[in-house]
């Protein structure tokens, strides 16, 4: 929290004469970087809007994060495809999202590797399953409660996320046709306090994507990552006529092998 007596410089209406104390210019610098993970890819304009800061103020921020190596520019094709030059969106650069905090992950990565040279890369796989899981159960209440309605079940599914520090959203894309209305849900997370662990070890976002399928009950698909390389965690989530939420039980199906069926 910010004291509504330090007024950062540029916001709108601050005059020019106004003095800012150094420590001050550089908590308005963190609530810059801030609201760029959440909010990112977000315009310089956007950030102005929602900071109340001068479009001036907000470039000046962002230059110095840029020349920090905390944000970068990412052109994002303006819609519909191919009107005009692409959009320039800030998201955090790599640098920015391990400033926010990846305490340990050194030792944990040190540990995993000596777990697969030991006994192999199944036993890392078994260790990530075994975290999921965990994590499957404490949102498991909450994504039910929220009922059989997919969009529903996946803002829930965010909130969770959200409060374990994955800075989560959900938003619907899709188009229109002459009698339809195609759409999916993308399942957006800003920030992976284990982004350097899983660059090292996919298997994570493969268990983490394995729970959101059976949290959801649709079959969801993982397009990109921020331990590959993207700017935010994408993971799409149909909507179409078929695709309805199943119960993990109605979707379990016991198949018998020939010699153990009745005879």
């Amino acid at each position: 929290m910010y004291s509504s007596q330090l007024i950062p410089e540029g916001a709108t209406g601050t005059p020019a004469a106004h003095t800012v104390a150094p420590e001050t210019e550089e908590r308005t610098r963190d609530r810059v970087l801030q609201a760029v993970l959440h909010q990112g890819p977000v315009s310089a304009a956007e950030l102005g809007e929602s900071l109340g800061f001068t479009p001036a103020a907000v470039r000046r921020h962002l230059d110095a994060l840029s020349r920090d190596g905390l944000v970068e520019v990412k052109l994002i094709a303006n819609q519909p495809a191919g009107a005009g030059r692409p959009a320039r969106r800030y998201v955090l650069s790599h640098r920015g999202q391990t400033k926010l905090g990846n305490d340990y992950l050194d030792i944990a990565a040190s540990a995993l590797a000596d777990l697969a040279e030991a006994a192999g890369d199944e036993a890392v796989q078994a260790f990530a399953a075994r975290r999921f899981e965990k994590l499957e159960r404490r949102y498991r209440p909450l994504v039910d409660a929220a009922g059989d309605s997919l969009a529903d079940r996946a803002e829930a599914l965010s909130g969770a996320l959200s409060a374990d520090g994955f800075v989560a959203s959900t938003r619907t894309v899709g188009f229109n046709q002459p009698t339809a209305t195609l759409q999916s849900l993308q399942l957006c997370q800003g920030h992976c306090p284990i982004q350097d662990l899983a660059r090292e070890f996919p298997v994570f976002c493969d268990e983490e994507t394995k729970v959101f399928a059976r949290l959801l009950g649709v079959d969801v698909r993982r397009l990109s990552t921020l331990a590959s390389g993207g700017h935010v965690c994408t993971t799409h989530v149909p909507m179409g006529r078929n695709q309805t939420p199943q119960r993990a039980e109605k979707r379990t199906r016991v198949k018998l092998t020939k010699q153990e069926r009745p005879r």
